[in-house]
């Protein structure tokens, strides 16, 4: 069975440190703040210029003016500050983000990642999605596997305009968890979620796959 996508979040946040500076983008990404593992203390980053993000609002008590890179209204914490645009995307641009966990429409097996348009269609701006992807320590893709026709989301090479090229360190999709070696150019499954098959994954992977040897069964 595949993963929904609280479940993808809940996998992707397993990949959390404590002491993290953590940049979370639009959609599945944002469901991670709600699984972070006990124990471990990180500190949200949003390109908006505010570090220190806490739990989405209960209804009724949500602040207009308290929202996150989305749009989606936010709540803040004891320890959290607010700054300029200029100021988060020095963060970003100097290194400073440990993890940036994004969308994307595909993804290549040597770490390219396309995630902000689609050829013909109006594009309102690319976001700081190009900044995240150069400027951040690590960079995880959690995503569908394939895309409402069927088509596989992972490939040998993207054929949408790139966000960026060689970054992506992990991608986590519905069916599976892979590693990417941006330096040979190459993936690797390392997880299957619950009740999917490694040739299900290698049916819906346009791209060469390496199998780990310790490839575990998702609990």
């Amino acid at each position: 069975m595949a993963w929904t996508r609280e479940q993808v979040a809940a996998r992707a946040a397993k990949e959390l440190q404590d002491g993290f500076y953590v940049n979370l983008g639009i959609g599945i990404p944002t469901l991670v703040a709600n699984y972070i593992p006990e124990g471990v203390d990180v500190t949200l980053q949003s390109e908006n210029g505010l570090l220190g993000i806490g739990p989405f609002p209960y209804e009724g008590e949500a602040d207009p003016d308290l929202i996150n890179a989305g749009k989606q209204t936010i709540t803040i914490l004891p320890s959290s500050s607010f700054f300029s645009s200029a100021d988060s995307f020095a963060m970003i641009r100097g290194g400073h983000i440990d993890l940036t966990i994004l969308g994307a429409m595909e993804v290549a097996a040597n770490g390219d990642i396309a995630n902000w348009t689609i050829p013909g269609k109006m594009v309102k701006g690319m976001g700081g999605a190009m900044d995240l992807v150069a400027g951040v320590k690590k960079v995880i893709v959690v995503m569908d596997h394939a895309n409402k026709a069927g088509e596989s989301k992972v490939l040998e090479r993207c054929s949408l305009p790139l966000t960026g090229a060689g970054v992506v360190d992990l991608i986590i999709t519905d069916l599976c968890v892979m590693s990417c070696d941006k330096t040979k150019g190459g993936l690797t499954l390392i997880e299957l979620a619950p009740d999917v098959t490694l040739d299900a994954v290698k049916a819906k992977t346009a791209a060469p796959l390496a199998i780990a040897p310790s490839l575990a069964k998702a609990a």
